[in-house]
């Protein structure tokens, strides 16, 4: 039992909530791979490897299933940095809060290939879901894309873990340089924020008046 605290204690923290995430998905199944790939994402900007669960996992479970149970935790879990955008609206002026609503416009059009391209890849997705919070974009048209790319994730790491395919743990699977990976994305989310409330997104873009 000592040896097993120490060895705990020796982890770095994401290692240490990856490793208790695993214990929850290993005994509940796919309620459990739901469970931890939800917290695993809810995250923001701190990264933890939940991915590393569904690859492990695929080795013993429907990759469909699986990649239902995990792509709806993790999309969810999600939705933690848009809520905290979404909220943090409040304290906009009037006219930044105008200005939002022209960028919002304009995202209406791309938004969804850009919610599910950075739901399929490793890009860490505050960077795109704290911004749509603060647009307000509609929560309907986010999350579908949102969990469609989710689910395409989890069921390529699902089916790489079946086949024992190391590159794609290696590409999907995350954690490692933990504390950069936090610093580059908090200062990447910083400036996004700041282009979008200091851009005057009105005369930048073209209008859709003909």
């Amino acid at each position: 039992m000592l040896n097993w605290i120490n060895t705990l204690q020796d982890l770095s923290f994401s290692d240490q909530i990856n490793t208790w995430l695993r214990n929850i998905a290993l005994q509940y199944g796919y309620l459990g791979v739901f469970i931890a790939c939800f917290i695993g994402t809810l995250s923001v900007v701190i990264p933890i490897p939940y991915t590393v669960i569904i690859f492990m996992l695929g080795r013993w479970l429907d990759p469909a299933l699986l990649a239902v149970s995990a792509g709806f935790g993790a999309a969810l879990g999600e939705f933690l940095g848009y809520m905290m955008g979404y909220l943090g609206r409040v304290v906009m002026s009037d006219e930044r809060k105008k200005k939002m609503e022209y960028m919002l416009k304009v995202f209406d059009r791309y938004g969804p290939l850009a919610i599910f391209f950075f739901a399929l890849t490793p890009l860490p997705d505050d960077l795109l879901f704290i911004p749509l919070g603060i647009m307000r974009y509609n929560f309907i048209k986010a999350f579908i894309p949102c969990v469609s790319g989710k689910m395409l994730m989890s069921f390529i790491l699902a089916l790489g873990g079946r086949f024992s395919i190391s590159f794609i743990e290696m590409i999907f699977g995350g954690g490692e340089n933990t504390l950069l990976t936090m610093l580059v994305t908090s200062a990447l989310l910083a400036l996004i924020i700041i282009v979008m409330l200091k851009v005057d997104w009105e005369n930048l873009l073209p209008s859709d008046k003909k």
